[in-house]
């Protein structure tokens, strides 16, 4: 299974991967984006 961000696209394997549900469906968001889907600025 190939895990990437839905944000950034990486699949950068030093970065640490979290799901979520954005706008109803099931996601993988990195840390370093997560911040700017929390705010709104996505």
């Amino acid at each position: 299974m190939e895990i990437k961000c839905f944000i950034c696209g990486t699949d950068d394997k030093d970065r640490v991967y979290l799901p979520c549900i954005h706008e109803g469906e099931e996601k993988i968001v990195c840390v370093r984006c997560l911040p700017a889907l929390i705010h709104g600025v996505h």
